[in-house]
């Protein structure tokens, strides 16, 4: 496991200065603050996606000296991936297009059987991964669509590694993750999908 740079990644001390994200750039060095959920989930999150934490990681590095102190869209939408991201994994085109057109009855309970056979979801933002300790339904994730075929992190840092500078949040489908059938209890029933505060409709 190592950076873009090829230089091995250590989990490290947090240091009142210096950048974050440059410190794993230069260094290979991921600040991690003991006893702390949120820093010990992204710790797990560089051990399982490796190479998809190291392009999130060069790709901060890279824009941040042409932001002048203010983060921009790519980097607003390299943040939320980090922090929320989930991989939609799965072959079945009609259940992508729900997922892609926030069709959620349709896909979770109409397409329910379909849905356990044909897609699943892995959730690789350590901040939800957090959030999931104390579920809850309005817990979503920003999305983007994988293969079953090939390796996870291959495709999630090739897709990154794709993005042009102009990338923004919206190119990262919304996903409520709890809706997946037997994430939350009340999912057992048709009524839990049609919440409107956290099974949003696709704006026109």
């Amino acid at each position: 496991m190592t950076n873009r740079a090829g230089q091995p990644i250590r989990f490290v001390p947090p240091q009142r200065k210096g950048s974050y994200e440059l410190r794993i750039a230069t260094r290979g060095e991921v600040a991690t603050r003991p006893d702390n959920l949120h820093d010990w989930f992204n710790a797990l999150t560089w051990l399982a996606f490796p190479r998809t934490k190291a392009r999130l990681n060069a790709m901060h590095a890279a824009e941040m000296p042409r932001e002048g102190g203010r983060r921009g869209r790519l980097r607003d939408m390299l943040t939320i991936f980090d922090e929320g991201g989930a991989l939609v994994v799965s072959d079945d085109a009609e259940l992508m297009a729900l997922v892609r057109e926030m069709r959620w009855r349709e896909l979770f309970w109409t397409q329910r059987e379909r849905l356990e056979r044909a897609m699943r979801f892995v959730v690789l933002g350590h901040a939800v991964l957090e959030q999931a300790l104390e579920p809850w339904p309005g817990i979503t994730c920003k999305a983007i669509f994988v293969s079953p075929q090939r390796a996870l992190d291959e495709q999630a840092e090739a897709w990154l590694a794709a993005c042009p500078r102009e990338a923004t949040p919206r190119d990262l489908a919304p996903l409520p993750v709890f809706g997946y059938p037997g994430w939350c209890p009340a999912s057992a029933q048709p009524t839990f999908y049609e919440d409107a505060r956290y099974f949003r409709t696709r704006r026109a």
